[in-house]
């Protein structure tokens, strides 16, 4: 009788959904982490651009140092989604100063983020832009409904903010959303826009991806007609895989490679 080994090879993660995903690379030294993380950032950065994502100056992803655990990366103020390379990103501290790069910050970017990475220590990366989905479903005051697999990965797992004191340049505004957001991995911004967070950039991107996909088709379901929901039962048991963490930072993967093969300058140091 064949007996088939079951076992998980070494190189595997441990997931809820059982697929083969690879675990995420370890670096002996925080000079390559570092370096690593800027690239992910990089690509995020020029995926936001691809998809449409820019709002004039407005957006950012930030990417927690691994050495220098109070500065974070960001991309810098006025340079496109579209033309950002390692080159231009910026390390900010915990006083908003720029401490590496040629950039000035993004008031709004060191107010969110700074706030976020504070009282997120999980949070290795947070991303945030002003989609038109995710705008038009928080004119509505309107969370994701678990409509399909892809909605279900942020059941429970979401929260509408509903103040707006106007442009987000105060720390003051950036602490209430983060206080907002808790342990949670999405929050919507009504009158605003889109904040996830995630142990890395490739999850953060991945869940803001995601969530203006699914936002898009809660809108035009919800236009169309009445929504079909999962059951309670049925959004936990999607939850469980696709909301998996090390399944979103894998799906970033195929978009990593994708814009590192057709845009290849956005590493340039």
């Amino acid at each position: 009788m064949t007996v088939i080994d079951h076992r998980r090879p070494g190189y595997l993660a441990d997931t809820h959904t059982g697929l083969p995903i690879p675990t995420e690379p370890v670096f002996t030294s925080a000079e390559d982490e570092r370096r690593h993380r800027k690239q992910r950032l990089a690509a995020a950065l020029r995926i936001f651009g691809k998809l449409g994502y820019g709002e004039g100056i407005s957006g950012h992803i930030s990417v927690r140092d691994p050495e220098n655990l109070d500065q974070f990366w960001v991309n810098p103020f006025g340079v496109s989604f579209n033309r950002v390379t390692v080159r231009d990103l910026i390390c900010v501290d915990d006083q908003g100063r720029v401490v590496a790069g040629r950039h000035p910050v993004n008031p709004s970017a060191f107010a969110i983020h700074s706030q976020i990475h504070q009282l997120r220590p999980d949070a290795t990366a947070a991303a945030h832009g002003h989609t038109a989905h995710s705008r038009a479903l928080g004119a509505l005051g309107r969370l994701l409904e678990p409509i399909d697999q892809e909605s279900a990965a942020f059941y429970r797992n979401q929260v509408l903010f509903d103040r707006y004191d106007g442009p987000s340049v105060a720390v003051e505004q950036g602490r209430a959303m983060a206080e907002a957001l808790g342990d949670r991995r999405a929050i919507l911004l009504r009158h605003h826009g889109l904040i996830t967070v995630g142990g890395s950039v490739d999850e953060a991107v991945h869940w803001f991806v995601t969530y203006d996909g699914c936002a898009q088709v809660q809108l035009l379901a919800a236009a169309a007609g009445q929504l079909g929901r999962f059951t309670d039962e049925q959004a936990e048991a999607a939850r469980d895989g696709f909301g998996d963490a090390q399944l979103g930072w894998f799906s970033f993967q195929v978009l990593w490679d994708d814009i590192v093969h057709e845009q290849p300058d956005l590493l340039d140091e």
